[in-house]
């Protein structure tokens, strides 16, 4: 048998007594996880949280003192080693959007069999992100939509002597060797720099290469 400090340790945050009681015993079968605290409200898990910081928090969304989403910001915002997921019956947009803002790592649905809650855990443990199927479906679709109501990305543009010298700056070259290259002042090497600079909102030639190179303004090793 597994000792209990060698387990994956879980906090229930669910205020329906006979759902949060299945969570504990599906849960607490399971040889890799234990259940630490099991609670009804949001001020009891925030409490549970500051005592013993799980491994994993199950949170439902809609408790009777307030929102989930206020636990899970918690949670994120602490830095721990602590992960939230989300077992709750809200699928619409708003609260599955809200709770991945609020850096939930998964989104289950109430209607999904408990038999399965171990195995999602453990997914999101491993690294994984458990998703409601109902809910992937609804973000890959939503995908699209907001892929096309998402602001343009401002086209930025080099001139053909702005590129020259960024490749020369990709190459090691400093100022005053770029402008012996080019046969021009090291004023006017500044100058192209600084304007490099702002059209690509960066501070530093290294940043500017990497930049310049992400978006495809010029090719690395050119």
């Amino acid at each position: 048998m597994i000792p209990p400090t060698q387990r994956n340790s879980v906090l229930i945050v669910e205020d329906e007594p006979i759902t949060r009681d299945r969570l504990v015993e599906a849960i607490s079968a399971h040889p890799l996880l234990q259940v630490i605290a099991a609670t009804g409200s949001l001020r009891a898990g925030q409490e549970a949280f500051l005592a013993h910081p799980p491994r994993v928090a199950l949170i439902d969304l809609g408790l009777p003192d307030g929102s989930g989403l206020d636990l899970i910001r918690q949670i994120h915002d602490s830095q721990s080693l602590t992960e939230s997921l989300v077992l709750t019956v809200f699928g619409d947009e708003q609260h599955v959007v809200s709770a991945l803002k609020a850096g939930a790592r998964g989104y289950l649905l109430k209607d999904s069999s408990f038999t399965t809650i171990a195995d999602n855990l453990l997914m999101l443990i491993d690294g994984g992100s458990p998703i409601n199927p109902k809910v992937a479906r609804f973000l890959l679709s939503q995908f699209g939509e907001w892929e096309k109501s998402a602001p343009a990305t401002p086209q930025i543009t080099l001139t053909e002597r702005e590129k020259d010298i960024l490749n020369l700056i990709t190459k090691g070259y400093k100022r005053n060797e770029i402008a012996s290259l080019l046969n021009i002042s090291n004023n006017t090497v500044g100058t192209h720099i600084r304007r490099i600079y702002e059209k690509l909102s960066v501070h530093s030639n290294i940043e500017a290469a990497q930049e310049a190179v992400q978006l495809g303004l010029i090719t690395n090793g050119r």
